[in-house]
């Protein structure tokens, strides 16, 4: 028996999220936030006192799906909407987007020879019967944050000035790609692979279950 396609919507600017979901068979509408997540992370701080790495990509995820999915736009019901946040690790602290080329030279200065964490928060809402911004049945919503431990190579200055030279360092949390021109530079992973590119497929996967949505209700042709 073959079952409806259920619509995603990824709420996150990231190519290469959408690239990791095509290649598993997955077409999402992407719909890019309007949050502003120095303002989310102050007001957590002062609510809640200081955030660990995991919490503070997750709470960006949750802030980032919740935007598009009850936002002004309002028009992603019928779907599911997920959001992505990823930060790196590194001696306890939190490292998303350098702000410029000088700190992402200094962050890859600390980072070479040596291993930090990227955790990537995935939040899910399910708003295919939402009304008046509630979840579905109130319960349509599941969050978990994936870490994978990356072990980064020994760079000399040149290198290091040379990467960031390209621009790519700039516009990935971290400072550094695994599926781009940083791939050279990450001796190896522990971890899901997929989520070091900002999207773990069996985290997802296991989101969705908790929705009662099979994985391949997302597929063009699902079955089941």
């Amino acid at each position: 028996m073959t079952s409806p396609r259920i619509r995603l919507t990824l709420a996150s600017a990231s190519p290469a999220r959408r690239q990791t979901l095509q290649r598993a068979g997955v077409e999402p509408e992407v719909v890019v936030s309007d949050v502003d997540e120095d303002a989310v992370l102050v007001a957590a701080r002062e609510r809640f006192g200081e955030l660990d790495p995991s919490q503070v990509a997750l709470l960006l995820a949750r802030a980032k799906a919740e935007d598009v999915a009850y936002g002004a736009r309002d028009r992603h019901r019928g779907h599911l909407v997920l959001g992505c946040d990823s930060v790196l690790e590194l001696d306890g602290e939190v490292h998303g987007k350098p702000a410029d080329a000088d700190q992402a030279a200094a962050r890859w200065r600390r980072m070479r020879g040596r291993s930090g964490v990227l955790h990537t928060g995935h939040w899910l809402l399910d708003v295919r019967e939402a009304k008046a911004g509630r979840p579905r049945r109130g319960v349509g919503t599941v969050g978990a944050t994936a870490s994978t431990r990356v072990h980064f190579a020994d760079l000399s200055d040149a290198e290091i000035a040379a990467y960031v030279a390209t621009g790519e360092p700039l516009r990935v949390a971290g400072a550094f790609t695994i599926d781009g021109l940083g791939g050279p530079f990450v001796t190896g992973i522990e971890g899901d692979h997929h989520n070091v590119v900002g999207l773990s497929l069996p985290l997802l996967r296991e989101l969705l279950a908790d929705l009662d949505v099979p994985w391949t209700h997302l597929l063009p042709r699902s079955v089941g």
